[in-house]
């Protein structure tokens, strides 16, 4: 037996026809606390947020907090890279200091050091030249010749000399096309709040020493960790000052179609931005940050609002077309409409709210506020819009407002109402052919898309290394500023030896000082995986495989690189090691503490931790080698070690989260689909009686999945932290076209007599057709706006969020084809056998009224 859930919906409806005013007094009191929660909303960008709780990412968290980077856009340094035709000459040195020695003179700057190549020749020149200004006086009196015999002499004493040099640096003629200097800041850690609101301290002070190296001329370059911020903050509000006004003009453009009134118009504009207003809001108070997956979320709830819209509005049309008026018509468009946007509303927030399954904390944060915009959307387009409505059109009657056409969307007489029958054509002639056909082509679909790619990588939330021309053609404000982080990045890897992509680390922790933890980490690089970059070796009694060795870099190397040329310091290594293999397994401490005396201490410093209980060891690995086999390789190696060793570096921690974003679109598609058949099964059997009206409302929509992933693999679109949430995100809109053609159907079937219609509404096809030509209609106005509202996206500076908008697009417009073609047919069957008749009418042939034999 069907819930009694009439009570509920009379109470609305009496609040929103017989008194509009408090209602949407309410309304605006509530915008108004939403709106200053609204301007606490921060902002917080890259992929730390996606890795967080991610092992791999803790541990290489632990490795850049515990040992010395050759450089990186760390907390407190700032990267100069200078590059010219030869940033070693006299020239190239001589701009370097100068640009030192200005910094040095800017207290606000909080420079407590500064480490470059210039200043490491200098000082070679010069042991004595400890300033930036004495430095450059000592390039500037040296001649050329002098300046190249000490680059030669700095590369062959200074180990970290070369690893701030390009990688086409030649000692021999003192060449090298770039350089990096480091610049390190004394910057007070943040506060809690300002962590909160994302505020990093280095960004005015690296954007203050853009302008100091400015003025001194050449190409330096400032980079780092406040420019990174920067930047990501700028593009986030760059896309969201190209993408919403895009949907919004897209928007109000088909709005004009569908409503064809100014003050319907405007009422409707009023509505979107009230939605907007109370999501942000419930943002800022609940100090979720906005993100890089989080952009789409706006165009995502202007089109479902504008969709609410025009379903509301084109209802309450019919009605008053038909000659009720204003309280009645709008009375009866609720009476059917509330239900549908509760099922639409919650089925949307079953498939959003999938995404809480996720180990990554944006894509639950996007479940999240994705869910509680849904909600509120449907507040103000369900209650708000309505009551809003009646105030309007009692004002037409009492003043003069200038009224257009009231007239709906798709009436049964026009070319459109014709057009969308399609579907009710093949369901009178062969529904269950088609439905096999249909089934057939879905299960092929499905078993396509398993091939589907997954993927994660810094540059998927990078902002492009060149701006779209299209992007660039745009008027001010809306041009999008030029952005150098990925330039840099992009830089620093072609030209560094930075191991970024081509390496991985394993960090080991343990007892370090124990005699055998150097000769573990020798053992453990015997042998290596295919991945791996491997050298020969005549090690012997350790070495195995045949003479193959892992090419590594750990604390052994550093001490065999100083027993190379430091005859004392062998002696001590000989003294300690037991199997003369050239590895010390005995008091390591007085080793280490020979180690770090020496000039190989900022190097030693990169592979041991200070307190000597932990070790990174990395190790190269083939640059077109597969991240999945090289991730399985690295732990395989990890596994090696006889202390506690976790693989990570880039290449781990974005396969890992790789990982998890595949299982994060399985698991939420599953939830989803299970979440929402449940609820569907559970909410039509109390509503209408009919249980298994909630599995012929999922129908469409395993069509649409099947039919979206297929289309994924077939051009190319991988599942990444972005698209990983179109699957779960299909059901939750999609699900809004087959439930408004479901719940009229069963309206239509065996509602209240409507004159003219009363004998045929106990006909399947007669319902069909009065169903598809007046929610069709709506149905039709809707997918346009939220196609385009969210295919917007595209216009997007993130290519991901660009892919992110075509495919939600797409799953919209599947989901309208296959409401519209698929549906029909499923429901037509359904009668047959489950309705109040068997449809013997419709089993025998006979004509729906407006037919055509």
């Amino acid at each position: 037996m069907a819930l009694d859930y009439q009570r509920v919906i009379d109470w609305l409806d009496d609040r929103i026809v017989n008194r509009p005013g408090s209602v949407v007094a309410v309304f605006l009191v509530v915008s108004a606390v939403f709106a200053v929660g609204a301007m606490q909303v921060s902002t917080e960008s890259g992929t730390e947020s996606f890795a967080e709780d991610v092992p791999e990412q803790t541990a290489l968290e632990a490795v850049n907090r515990e040992f010395e980077p050759p450089f990186g856009p760390d907390a407190t340094t700032t990267q100069l890279i200078q590059t010219g035709e030869n940033v070693l000459s006299k020239r190239g040195l001589t701009r370097m200091l100068a640009i030192q020695e200005r910094l040095a003179e800017r207290e606000d700057l909080r420079i407590t050091g500064v480490t470059s190549p210039a200043s490491v020749v200098a000082r070679t020149l010069n042991p004595d030249a400890t300033t930036a200004e004495q430095q450059l006086r000592a390039v500037e009196r040296a001649s050329p010749n002098r300046i190249e015999i000490a680059v030669r002499a700095a590369a062959l004493d200074d180990p970290s000399f070369r690893t701030l040099l390009s990688e086409d640096f030649n000692s021999e003629s003192a060449r090298a096309t770039a350089s990096i200097a480091l610049v390190e800041h004394a910057v007070p850690e943040l506060a809690s709040d300002e962590e909160a609101a994302g505020t990093n301290p280095l960004t005015s002070i690296q954007r203050e020493m853009q302008s100091v190296t400015a003025s001194v001329g050449g190409d330096v370059r400032v980079f780092g960790a406040g420019i990174v911020a920067a930047e990501f903050g700028t593009v986030i509000g760059d896309t969201l000052i190209v993408v919403v006004p895009a949907a919004a003009i897209l928007i109000v453009v088909f709005l004009v179609v569908a409503y064809r009134d100014l003050a319907d118009l405007l009422l409707g504009i009023v509505a979107l931005a009230m939605a907007l207003v109370w999501t942000f809001g419930f943002m800022g108070f609940a100090g979720i940050p906005f993100n890089q997956i989080l952009i789409a979320v706006p165009p995502l709830l202007l089109a479902v609002g504008i969709d609410f819209g025009i379903h509301a509005v084109n209802r309450y049309r019919e009605e008053r077309v038909e000659g009720y008026g204003v309280a009645d018509s709008m009375r009866t468009a609720t009476d059917q409409l509330l239900v549908a946007f509760f099922v639409v509303t919650t089925t949307s927030v079953i498939g959003f709210a999938s995404n809480f399954t996720s180990q990554l904390l944006p894509i639950r944060d996007f479940g999240l506020v994705a869910s509680v915009g849904i909600v509120f959307t449907a507040l103000v387009f369900g209650v708000f819009l309505p009551a809003a409505k009646v105030l309007l059109d009692y004002a037409r009657e009492r003043y003069p407002i200038p009224t257009f056409s009231q007239t709906p969307l798709g009436a049964e007489e026009s070319s459109l109402g014709r057009a969308l029958t399609g579907g009710v054509g093949i369901a009178r002639r062969a529904p269950l052919v088609f439905l096999l056909l249909t089934a057939a082509l879905t299960a092929g679909a499905a078993g396509y898309a398993t091939g589907v790619d997954t993927s994660f990588s810094q540059e998927q939330l990078l902002p492009p290394e060149e701006t779209p021309e299209y992007l660039r053609a745009l008027p001010e404000p809306f041009r999008p500023s030029e952005y150098t982080v990925t330039r840099d990045i992009n830089f620093l890897e072609a030209n560094f030896e930075t191991g970024e992509s081509e390496e991985v680390v394993v960090f080991v922790e343990g007892p370090m000082i124990r005699d055998t933890a150097l000769e573990a980490i020798h053992r453990a690089g015997a042998d290596p995986p295919d991945t791996f970059v491997t050298e020969r070796t005549t090690d012997a009694p350790l070495d195995t495989g045949g003479g193959r060795r892992a090419s590594e870099r750990s604390i052994v190397t550093v001490v065999r690189s100083l027993a190379a040329t430091d005859p004392e310091f062998a002696r001590l290594v000989a003294r300690n090691d037991r199997d003369g293999n050239g590895i010390p397994d005995d008091d390591l401490d007085a080793v280490y503490d020979a180690l770090f005396d020496s000039e190989y201490a900022a190097l030693a410093g990169q592979y041991l931790a200070a307190d000597r209980r932990s070790a990174r060891v990395v190790y190269a690995v083939e640059g077109d080698a597969d991240p999945a086999e090289v991730t399985e390789d690295a732990r395989a190696v990890a596994d090696r070690y006889r202390y506690e060793a976790t693989a990570t570096g880039d290449i781990v921690v974005f396969q890992a989260v790789s990982d998890l974003i595949f299982e994060s679109a399985v698991v939420s598609l599953a939830v989803a689909l299970v979440g929402t058949a449940v609820f569907l099964v559970f909410v039509y059997w109390l509503l209408v009686g009919r249980p298994s009206l909630g599995v012929v409302n999922l129908v469409p929509i395993v069509v649409t999945v099947a039919a979206l992933a297929a289309t994924m693999r077939y051009v190319g679109i991988s599942l990444n932290a972005f698209t990983a949430t179109v699957l779960a995100i299909t059901i939750g809109l999609g699900i809004d076209y087959s439930v408004h053609v479901v719940y009229r159907f069963t309206d239509e079937l065996g509602g209240a007599a409507t004159p003219g219609r009363t004998d045929e509404r106990d006909d399947a096809l007669a319902a069909l057709r009065w169903t598809i030509t007046g929610t069709g209609g709506a149905l039709t106005g809707s997918v346009l706006t939220t196609v385009f509202g969210i295919g917007v996206l595209v216009l997007a500076v993130f290519p991901a969020i660009g892919q992110f908008g075509l495919l939600t697009a797409l799953s919209v417009v599947y989901s309208y084809v296959a409401s519209l073609v698929v549906l029909p047919s499923v429901l037509v069957v359904w009668a047959r056998f489950t309705g109040p008749k068997a449809s013997a009418d419709a089993a025998d042939g006979a004509v729906a009224p407006g037919d055509v034999e």
